[in-house]
């Protein structure tokens, strides 16, 4: 499973629609990495899901790549090219900071 982090206002789109797309690529996480861009990109946010997807319903190419910009530890993270569909996301798990406004991955996505 891969994991992507979403708007809920995104989401409700994606679900009116073909699915979640973005220009190039829609980045995701696997399990051991998604606080990474959680806390890069999305700190103060607290309208956020995490999209547990499965990479086998796609039906787009999955590709580990380095991040954009790469992170300092080399960490790699799938990249899907094309549009995930709806009926790829197989959970949805609300995704709030921490009190300390830091980003963990939820206990019911580790417990996946």
């Amino acid at each position: 499973m891969i994991l992507h982090i979403i708007s809920r206002d995104d989401w409700a789109n994606a679900r009116s629609g073909v699915g979640v797309s973005a220009d190039g690529f829609v980045h995701c996480s696997d399990f051991g990495t998604a606080h990474l861009p959680a806390n890069a990109v999305f700190a103060g946010r607290t309208d956020l899901l995490l999209l547990v997807i499965d990479p086998a319903r796609v039906g787009a190419p999955v590709k580990w790549e380095a991040g954009v910009p790469e992170h300092p530890a080399g960490v790699w993270f799938p990249h899907v090219y094309g549009t995930i569909p709806v009926d790829a996301v197989v959970a949805v798990h609300d995704f709030p900071p921490g009190a300390d406004g830091v980003f963990r991955l939820p206990e019911a996505v580790a417990n996946l």
